[in-house]
């Protein structure tokens, strides 16, 4: 008797395609998705804050008054706020941070589109905005810190910065058009409505796998314990030190002297607006090429691309023109953006995850910390050294402080190493699993 025909095995169904890379988690795709809209608000809302003073009767000094409310909470309440991120779960910070950052903004919304605001109720309104932002930085880093493998780090602060960089630019842009078409009210209060839509997909952030922070000694020993974190770390406190001086100079440059060069040598402001364009540009490249190079030393990479940060203010002080300028304000973009994911990695790689917000709350506040001295005296040593010397000066200072760090040990000898997911985070996907979060700057 012959045998019955073999029954045919059943397709396999297809497996499903992603849509997002496997190394990009449920966490990382949050926090990128919400980094891009308040990116995209508030690059437009900056530029609506300052006309808004001015469409108000205020002075070129009233819009620089706004604009020093600020920052000032921002160093002041920096180092607290690392503390705070570290010590209760990092999204319920963001989430808190962005509401203020939501309630402040839309107060400054329908002042300016309901009457004359007064000045001290725009600095009050910013210094909040500033608050919020200043808890806000250091819980985003270490949730950014957090939610990827070692094995992915390079990849995926390349792609979020690139993404941050992309919307920076396109919210610059769009509120510039928004501002003309509808005046800078509508354009706070859909920055306000950015926040509100962020704070959403960050309070929809998957924590359930981060352990549970130990009771500590209270604000002042929790500050204490990061400081020795940062102190005990030559290649941390040198490069910090290095971007209080590069930070200072580089934004007394561009916020002060390049806008004067630009009048009075360049035609105008649109010859600066296309430089500064060409800026944001050059990141975008910086973090494509980051995407898919991996430096073996990557302090030494890094700090070296921290030199053309002196060409702005040397082609400034030329000046050169304006094909020149654009040339290298795109390869000082592109040189910044290996030196940030350089730096994000190094982070990722050498701080232990419980005091990634304390870290990078100091490292904050040690970058920006001169910023609001550098511009107030920026006047002043014009007057004194004359607009060319003082450019050459910011030149000189940035090659002068990254030769120094090229000193340290640490910061040449730093290399990549594979390192297993730190204490806390999830396991790395398997090839066949759907993408979801690994492990746990926005």
């Amino acid at each position: 008797m012959s045998s019955p025909a073999a029954t045919p095995p059943a397709p396999s169904a297809p497996a499903p395609r992603r849509r997002r890379p496997a190394w990009a988690g449920r966490n990382y795709t949050l926090l990128t998705g919400a980094a891009v809209i308040t990116n995209l608000g508030s690059h437009g809302a900056l530029i609506a804050s300052a006309f808004a003073v001015l469409e108000a009767g205020g002075s070129g000094g009233d819009v620089g008054l706004v604009a020093a409310a600020r920052t000032l909470p921002l160093v002041l309440f920096l180092l607290v706020g690392g503390a705070v991120a570290d010590r209760l779960p990092r999204h319920r910070v963001m989430v808190a941070a962005n509401a203020l950052n939501c309630a402040s903004q839309a107060a400054f919304a329908v002042l300016v589109l309901t009457g004359t605001p007064q000045l001290w109720q725009m600095m009050l309104l910013t210094a909040l905005c500033g608050t919020g932002t200043a808890f806000f930085n250091p819980a985003a880093e270490g949730m950014l810190l957090s939610s990827v493998s070692g094995e992915h780090a390079n990849r995926a602060f390349a792609l979020f910065r690139m993404a941050m960089n992309g919307a920076g630019i396109g919210g610059a842009a769009l509120g510039g058009a928004m501002i003309a078409a509808m005046g800078p009210g509508w354009v706070l209060a859909v920055d306000a409505a950015a926040f509100a839509l962020a704070g959403a997909l960050r309070a929809a952030l998957d924590v359930s796998h981060v352990a549970e922070r130990a009771p500590g000694g209270g604000l002042l020993s929790d500050l204490r314990e990061g400081w020795v974190e940062f102190r005990t770390r030559p290649w941390l406190w040198s490069i910090v030190l290095q971007f209080s001086v590069v930070v200072a100079v580089v934004g007394a440059a561009e916020a002060v002297y390049g806008p004067l060069v630009a009048r009075d040598r360049l035609g105008g402001p649109a010859p600066w607006g296309l430089a500064l364009a060409l800026f944001g540009v050059g990141t975008l490249a910086g973090a494509v090429l980051m995407m898919v190079w991996k430096p073996r030393r990557l302090l030494l990479v890094g700090t070296l691309c921290v030199f053309p940060l002196a060409l702005p203010s040397a082609g400034l002080a030329v000046p050169l023109p304006v094909w020149g300028l654009c040339a290298v304000m795109f390869v000082s973009g592109a040189a910044i953006e290996v030196f940030g994911v350089s730096w994000m990695t190094t982070m990722h790689q050498e701080i232990p995850e419980d005091k990634f917000s304390r870290v990078s709350a100091y490292d904050w506040f040690g970058s920006v910390s001169m910023l609001p001295l550098a511009t107030a005296l920026a006047g002043p040593a014009e007057a004194a050294f004359g607009r060319t010397n003082a450019l050459w000066g910011c030149a000189v200072l940035v090659v002068a402080v990254t030769a120094a760090v090229l000193a340290v040990p640490d910061v040449r000898r730093m290399t990549r190493r594979p390192s297993p997911p730190k204490a806390g985070s999830l396991p790395a996907p398997a090839p066949e699993a759907a993408a979801e979060p690994e492990t746990v700057r926005g």
